[in-house]
């Protein structure tokens, strides 16, 4: 018995007018990583598990695993970082600082939730080679113009790992990263929980001073000389430069575990979930170099964005020519408004379904070509929003349509 005719779970199709929207968001996302001076880097959907199983990481164990026909053992990219340190070790002559983005498929055998799909569009920018908080900051920058772009009232969120490590070690509690991936769920389950959750690793005088710690502001954290207090001052400053406020969030984690540095999150104003984030993670993309190379990036899901995004639809065709008997000289029109840009479809059937079609669709105009118009050279354009009908010439039809 065949399986029920339908997506498999956490998978989606997508259909007009979201697929037009999804289009309209990437379109703004690409245009933006370029004004940056990003370069387009493309990567394969599959990749050696070897490669793969690098981590500790949700995100690593959540992997799909494949075996192709030679019993190799295979798997779906779960995200893209992996993949540069692949990069850099194939290129090593790549000139530094490398600055890529990507804009591509990720699968993750996870549970799936409203948000959380299983395969979903990663858009990723990263600089690597250049270890100094600019970099950080236009990591930042360029995220705040995409949002900005696409009428997302959101905030940014920062927070530095090196300071993180300093603070739990301040208290003596030893599994540095057993604790931050506690306080990583904070905003999902509540203070008290983590806190209780905390007890595997460390005693409640040792967690409530923790929290005393965590309730403090740079400036104390500055005064007592915890690490990574400088790189967040200047990275806010930097920020400043480009009219980029951020708010600093000493409970902010990210969860995968190779950020080094300075961290960021990206939420919609007044929501806890994240839209998207990154940081600095400066161990990872040298791997199999042998050494560490500087890397900073941000990521966010293109669904995510997309289902916040407020943009402006284009439906890409402009018109339905209706032919009455006139085949050859209505594809001939199409040809030609076709080669001028112009999207259009054609129409055999009777008028009353061509305009039908064209409503159903939501296409803005309608040509007739008949006997009549064809002997004249004269085109009744019809405007399916104020049922305006007026005879055109060809070039005044490409000129209107071309708008």
């Amino acid at each position: 018995m065949k399986n029920e005719i339908d997506t498999v779970k956490g998978f989606q199709d997508f259909l007009p007018p979201e697929s037009l929207k999804r289009r309209a968001v990437k379109q703004i996302v690409e245009k933006w990583f370029r004004l940056y001076g990003f370069s387009l880097v493309e990567t394969p959907l599959v990749e050696f598990d070897e490669l793969m199983d690098s981590g500790s990481d949700e995100a690593v164990s959540d992997r799909f695993r494949l075996k192709d026909r030679g019993g190799r053992e295979l798997g779906l990219r779960y995200e893209f970082t992996f993949q540069l340190a692949r990069i850099l070790k194939r290129n090593p002559t790549l000139k530094m600082p490398f600055k890529r983005y990507q804009i591509g498929e990720i699968f993750r055998d996870e549970p799936v939730s409203s948000n959380r799909f299983r395969q979903f569009t990663q858009c990723d920018a990263d600089i690597v080679g250049d270890g100094s908080v600019d970099a950080d900051a236009e990591c930042l920058a360029l995220a705040w113009d995409i949002l900005k772009e696409l009428k997302i009232d959101a905030v940014i969120e920062v927070n530095n790992r090196k300071l993180l490590t300093s603070l739990i070690k301040s208290v003596e509690i030893s599994e540095v990263e057993g604790v931050m991936k506690e306080l990583d769920k904070i905003e999902k389950i509540g203070e008290d929980q983590v806190k209780a959750n905390l007890r595997k690793y460390a005693s409640a005088n040792q967690i409530l001073t923790l929290f005393k710690l965590l309730g403090k502001d740079l400036k104390f954290y500055g005064q007592n000389s915890f690490d990574g207090v400088e790189e967040l001052e200047d990275l806010i400053e930097s920020c400043g430069f480009y009219g980029v406020g951020v708010k600093f969030n000493p409970y902010l984690v990210r969860g995968l575990g190779y950020y080094t540095g300075n961290i960021f999150e990206f939420k919609e104003s007044g929501k806890k979930d994240a839209i998207g984030g990154g940081g600095r993670y400066d161990k990872t993309v040298g791997e199999y170099l042998n050494k560490d190379i500087p890397a900073v990036g941000i990521s966010f899901g293109l669904e995510r964005v997309t289902s916040l995004a407020k943009v402006e639809i284009k439906e890409s065709v402009k018109a339905v020519l209706i032919s009455i008997s006139q085949e050859k000289a209505t594809i001939s029109l199409a040809r030609k408004l076709r080669k001028s840009g112009v999207s259009c479809i054609v129409s055999f059937e009777k008028p009353s379904k061509g305009l039908e079609y064209a409503d159903s669709l939501g296409i803005g105009y309608v040509v007739f070509v008949g006997t009549e118009e064809v002997g004249k050279k004269m085109f009744k354009l019809k405007d399916m929003g104020s049922g305006v009908e007026k005879l055109v010439g060809e070039g005044a039809l490409v000129k209107v349509l071309g708008k």
